[in-house]
């Protein structure tokens, strides 16, 4: 199927491979990949951080496995933010958590294939709603995932940040009580997650928008002025590539409505 493109290219984000691997430290601090050592993927990363996404997916995906991860981020990004068809989404995330199966049996060593699941099923489940999600036992794997990423990236900021998120939907859905008995999801531990992310990654604006979407979620109007102030911190930066713009455009967006009264 076709892919919807992205609407803000920028020659500022089309980086060069030298100009890729100096970067790279910066564009790559919440997810922990390492440079590729491939040509083939280096082009594919570049291409996913100018915003072409399918070229980067194509391209990951034609050099098999060693190639998974950035198809796996190009994938979800694009779902994430630019399917417009709701079936199509939902058939790439499905696409991509059943890829990183494969991806976690060649390489079990990789936080990528069990963060990409985890990210995948996450967005998915929010998507159907988390309760049919729950009754469907998602839950589990996306939190033994997000567990097993950070186990073998301890740095990873983006997992830290998905755990904060995937702790605050449970809780926001099933209560207190259950979420931490039923799915070991506390809201000590779902702010400590997120401050562990920010911390790694101080400037992620994705990390601000999710924090302030688990505060508005678990504590509503009482703490709409934090999340406010966490939506305008994000679209406040300078975005680095295609994916910060999304992101950035995403809070600045956020803000507004927050700023209006809307949760």
């Amino acid at each position: 199927m076709a892919w919807t493109a992205f609407p803000q290219p920028d020659d500022a984000w089309v980086y060069g491979a030298a100009e890729l691997k100096l970067a790279w430290p910066q564009l790559h601090l919440g997810d922990c990949e390492p440079f590729p050592k491939k040509p083939a993927l280096v082009d594919a990363w570049i291409a996913f951080h100018a915003g072409h996404f399918a070229r980067a997916a194509r391209l990951g995906l034609d050099v098999g496995v060693e190639g998974y991860s950035v198809a796996h981020k190009a994938t979800c990004i694009y779902a994430n933010y630019l399917e417009p068809n709701e079936r199509k989404k939902f058939a790439l995330f499905d696409e991509v958590a059943e890829r990183c199966d494969r991806h976690q049996l060649e390489q079990p060593d990789n936080p990528a294939g069990y963060y990409w699941q985890a990210y995948a099923l996450g967005r998915y489940a929010q998507g159907i709603s988390i309760v049919k999600a729950l009754a469907q036992g998602i839950a589990p794997k996306v939190r033994a995932g997000l567990d097993k990423a950070i186990r073998l990236a301890p740095a990873h900021a983006d997992a830290y940040i998905a755990l904060g998120a995937y702790q605050a939907e449970i809780i926001a859905t099933v209560g207190a009580l259950i979420a931490g008995l039923t799915y070991g999801a506390r809201k000590n531990d779902c702010y400590a997650a997120f401050q562990k992310g920010l911390a790694l990654d101080p400037e992620s604006a994705i990390g601000r928008i999710e924090y302030a979407h688990a505060m508005l979620g678990l504590e509503g109007k009482k703490r709409s002025d934090e999340a406010l102030l966490l939506y305008r911190q994000a679209g406040s930066f300078k975005p680095q590539d295609a994916t910060g713009w999304l992101d950035i455009d995403a809070a600045a967006r956020e803000a507004s409505r927050t700023s209006q009264g809307g949760q």
